[in-house]
């Protein structure tokens, strides 16, 4: 099954490490590095022009990869777990 982020963009939910706000995650130095470092290895995606809200940290092909989104990490949560039982 596929987990819409926002801006016609999905992403497999097998796929899916972690789902985090962008703002408590950039808090710490750790946390900015980190998006950062993938940015810079051409492995953060983006394309909206509201600012984000919140991360889907992926792996696609052995490499981690960092998309953002404009919908709250909640509203990410929330989604991912109404397909609970589509048999995944």
């Amino acid at each position: 099954m596929f987990l819409h982020i926002g801006n016609g963009k999905s992403v497999l939910k097998k796929n899916i490490i972690g789902i985090f706000d962008l703002d408590t995650s950039t808090v710490s130095k750790i946390g900015k590095d980190f998006i950062n470092k993938k940015e810079k290895e051409g492995l953060l995606e983006y394309d909206d022009y509201d600012l984000p809200r919140s991360f889907v940290l992926i792996e696609e092909k052995d490499k981690y990869k960092i998309k953002l989104s404009r919908i709250s990490s909640l509203g990410l949560k929330t989604r991912a777990e109404e397909d609970i039982y589509d048999g995944e």
